[in-house]
């Protein structure tokens, strides 16, 4: 059995996702639940949980002061949040897992399902969380693959490439590195100011591109020497971005 603690400031939004947890997720007990950063906080290092559902903003203080204050967390932790634009993005950045409220029971059972107790990396994508969630604009990603964790400075990545429910990320190093996300979530999160969507299989960084060629119906050149495709309907944008037009 997983066991988990429900950190939440809102009774109500316990005992619902209490609900959820025993009706949607019969690995998990729940152990215990806590109504701020300081009662988490007792009853994490007490009870020492597999797994930690964790509001962000609560009565005395956030989700992330609750985990300053654990040094080297050997948990995972789920959080749970209302639409906060820039820790979403956060989480994403990360690798972090999260349950928009009101929570969708199909999201939990997803969720729960990537719980590895055990796993060496939760206390590593909680670092890099912890690190970037400070920053108005983040500089670095973590790319959980079969292989384990890879944290990217933004700057080191040449390009992305779709492959069916994979992304494949090729390095300015040479390395590839293979994620199991669609293209669109990257597409999503990463600074416009820098990657652009040149095909729907590609995202190219915009400061690695070295020419762009008009033959074959439009094609990127980049840095390493690799040819990227630009759809028709995009061409016309990814030249003005290009030109500063």
């Amino acid at each position: 059995m997983i066991r988990a603690i429900i950190v939440d400031d809102e009774e109500d939004a316990r005992k619902t996702l209490q609900i959820f947890v025993n009706q949607y997720c019969p690995k998990v007990e729940v152990i215990d639940e806590a109504d701020g950063v300081q009662d988490a906080y007792r009853k994490i290092m007490s009870q020492e949980p597999d797994l930690v559902f964790l509001d962000i903003q609560m009565d005395d203080g956030t989700g992330f002061d609750l985990l300053e204050k654990v040094r080297n967390p050997n948990f995972t932790v789920i959080f749970t949040t209302a639409f906060d634009e820039f820790a979403i993005k956060a989480f994403k950045y990360s690798a972090i897992d999260y349950l928009l409220k009101p929570i969708d029971p199909d999201e939990l059972i997803e969720a729960v399902s990537k719980v590895d107790v055990g796993k060496d990396d939760n206390s590593a994508k909680l670092q890099g969380l912890m690190e970037n969630k400070g920053k108005q604009e983040f500089d670095r990603i973590t790319l959980s693959s079969q292989e384990g964790l890879t944290f990217v400075k933004l700057e080191n990545i040449m390009r992305l490439e779709s492959d069916s429910n994979y992304t494949h990320f090729f390095l300015v190093s040479g390395e590839k590195i293979t994620v199991p996300k669609s293209l669109k979530e990257y597409e999503l999160i990463l600074p416009t100011s820098r990657f652009f969507r040149t095909h729907q299989s590609h995202i190219v960084n915009l400061n690695y591109v070295k020419k762009y060629m008009k033959e074959d119906g439009g094609y990127v050149l980049m840095e390493d020497g690799s040819e990227v495709l630009v759809a028709r309907r995009r061409k016309e944008e990814f030249i003005a971005v290009l030109t500063g037009a």
